[in-house]
């Protein structure tokens, strides 16, 4: 039986192992690209190992570094600002529909559950934001859409739910009113799925980039995700900027196309990617406690 046991879990292993390099070859191919020479590509086509090795992509992108530099800053800020506002919001309702001796907790649990299922449509939500709201072109306009999902508020309500109502009940005994159990007790014990829940808001507002083709026209104010998905369109767009920019030595006609897509692919997932190794023990213990039960 051990033997079995032992021969089952390196087929386990190998399985998840193969899997992880899949998932992996799709992104060293992006990587690859993107140091790859335009004309080696048009060639021979795409490759894990770059037939000619070059760096025209970086070059021509870095050249004018003032429109990454600024969407990056627009990213940061609109994902440091969000994660922050959102994880408090939805941590705060999750924990009001957590507490049984909140008297409308089916009530409100299932008023939040509902909007997973329905939502008021595209054109009204542009009405909101822009002429009910006023928040076109502005930061505010990336930031509130993500503000409370009912996602993450029922996946925060399956993990403080755990949590003993002992605890609780012990600390107002002592005289803590509840937002001194909120901040003193509740926040501490459920920093593992808060960390899991911020690192995948985090992600959210990363990538986001529909909300800022709706509400943003200018160019101040455009994410990272949104001049990406312009290139990825048009490499127009960053033609147009290094023309308006007025920098020398450029030959903007043979602009490199597929490999400065992907170089700005790399610019864009590179932060993610370095920050998610930090979050990964809190990620995995937070996804088992965190999970909802059926």
């Amino acid at each position: 039986m051990a033997n079995h046991g032992k021969l089952f879990t390196f087929a386990v292993h190998t399985l998840l192992m193969a899997i992880s390099v899949v998932m992996l070859i799709p992104f060293l191919l992006v990587v690859s690209i993107s140091f790859s020479n335009e004309q080696s590509i048009v060639q021979h086509g795409y490759s894990l190992i770059p037939s000619q090795w070059d760096l025209t992509a970086y070059r021509y992108i870095f050249k004018v570094p003032q429109v990454v530099v600024r969407a990056y800053l627009v990213t940061v800020t609109v994902t440091c600002i969000g994660v922050l506002l959102s994880l408090t919001i939805s941590s705060l309702t999750a924990y009001v529909i957590s507490r049984r001796d909140y008297a409308f907790r089916r009530v409100t649990t299932f008023y939040i559950f509902f909007t997973m299922l329905f939502n008021g449509g595209l054109v009204p939500f542009y009405i909101l934001m822009t002429q009910i709201l006023g928040l076109k072109d502005t930061l505010w306009a990336l930031i509130m859409p993500g503000l409370l999902s009912a996602w993450n508020v029922m996946i925060l309500k399956a993990f403080l739910g755990r949590i003993p109502v002992e605890i609780i009940e012990s600390a107002k005994m002592d005289g803590a009113r509840e937002w001194r159990i909120y901040m003193g007790i509740i926040v501490p014990l459920s920093m593992p799925g808060m960390a899991t829940m911020g690192l995948l808001i985090s992600f959210t507002y990363w990538n986001e980039w529909f909300n800022a083709l709706l509400f943003i026209d200018n160019q101040k104010y455009v994410p990272l995700q949104l001049l990406l998905v312009r290139m990825m369109n048009s490499m127009e767009i960053l033609q147009m900027n290094l023309f308006q920019l007025g920098v020398p030595n450029l030959d903007i006609k043979n602009l490199p196309s597929q490999s400065a897509r992907m170089a700005m692919v790399v610019v864009a997932a590179g932060p993610m990617l370095v920050v998610f190794p930090f979050f990964q023990k809190f990620f995995v213990q937070g996804l088992t406690l965190g999970s909802l039960k059926g």
